[in-house]
C-alpha cells in the first residue's frame, strides 16, 4: 500500500472546498514567506470548482503568485470544453485575479488533435514556461474515474513520454474522452513541493483506494501514490 499518503476526510464536497482552500492557502502562504513568489498549477474538472471560490476571495498576496494549468484540452480559449476558461471563471476573480496567469496556449494551430500539432502546441508551452520558478509549490489534481490525474489517460497516445519527459508539458491523446490534451509531465508533477489531490463520491474513491493499494498502469493516479520524494495530500468526500 501507498505510504506517502495523507489523508483528509470531510462530510462533503463543501466542507471539502473548505478544508483543501485552507491546505492549499498554508502552502502558498509557505512559499510566499519562503521565496516571495508562489508558483500554483491548478486543475479543470467540477471537483476543485469550490475550491477555487473558496480560495480566491481570501487575501494571499496574489500579485507574486503565478497560476499555471495542470492540463488543458486542444481546443480555442472560448470552447466549453476549456480549462483556461474554467479557471478565469471560477479561480481568477476577486482577490485573485492579481495573480500572474500563464496558460498553455493563446491560440491554436489548425487541427490541434493531429499529433504534430499537439507535439508542436506542447514544445511551445514548454519555452513559454520554462522562465517561471520551478518547481511548481502548489498542485491542485483531481481524478476520473478511470484513474487518469491531470491528463494521464491510460493507454492514451504520447503517455509514455508524458511520464518521463524532461519537458514540464507534454501532448497525450485519451483513447476515450475527447480531444487531444496537454499535460504537465509526471516528473514535473512529482517535484512539485505539495500534491493535493481531490476525491469526490464513493466511485472515485474505490478507485483510489485500488490506486492506493499497488501500482499500476490501469490506473495513473497510482504513479503520483506510489513515489516518495513529497506526500500527497488527498481530500476525500462522500459527494
Amino acid at each position: 500500500m501507498a505510504a506517502n499518503v495523507v489523508i483528509g476526510r470531510a462530510a462533503d464536497a463543501a466542507q471539502l472546498a473548505v478544508r483543501a482552500a485552507a491546505d492549499v492557502a498554508a502552502a502558498l502562504d509557505d512559499a510566499l514567506a519562503a521565496r516571495d513568489l508562489a508558483l500554483l498549477a491548478v486543475s479543470g474538472g467540477r471537483s476543485p470548482l469550490g475550491l477555487y471560490r473558496a480560495l480566491r476571495a481570501q487575501d494571499r498576496g496574489w500579485p507574486k503568485v503565478t497560476v499555471v494549468q495542470v492540463d488543458e484540452r486542444c481546443v480555442p480559449p472560448d470552447h466549453p470544453d476549456s480549462n483556461a476558461a474554467l479557471v478565469a471563471d471560477h479561480l481568477l476573480r476577486d482577490a485573485a485575479a492579481a495573480a500572474r496567469w500563464v496558460p498553455f496556449f493563446d491560440t491554436l494551430p489548425e487541427a490541434p488533435d493531429r499529433p504534430d500539432a499537439a507535439e508542436r502546441l506542447a514544445a511551445a508551452a514548454c519555452a513559454r514556461l520554462a522562465p517561471l520558478a520551478w518547481p511548481i509549490d502548489v498542485a491542485v489534481l483531481g481524478m476520473g474515474e478511470d484513474g487518469h490525474t491531470a491528463s494521464l489517460f491510460a493507454g492514451g497516445d504520447g503517455l509514455a513520454n508524458a511520464l518521463r519527459a524532461d519537458g514540464p508539458v507534454a501532448w497525450v491523446r485519451p483513447v476515450r474522452a475527447p480531444h487531444a490534451r496537454l499535460t504537465l509531465t509526471l516528473p514535473t508533477l512529482l517535484a512539485a513541493r505539495r500534491l493535493v489531490l481531490l476525491v469526490t463520491g464513493p466511485a472515485k474513491q474505490r478507485v483510489f483506494e485500488a490506486a492506493r493499494q499497488a501500482l499500476r498502469d490501469d490506473l495513473p493516479v497510482s504513479y503520483l501514490l506510489h513515489q516518495s520524494a513529497h506526500p500527497v495530500h488527498v481530500w476525500l468526500s462522500e459527494s
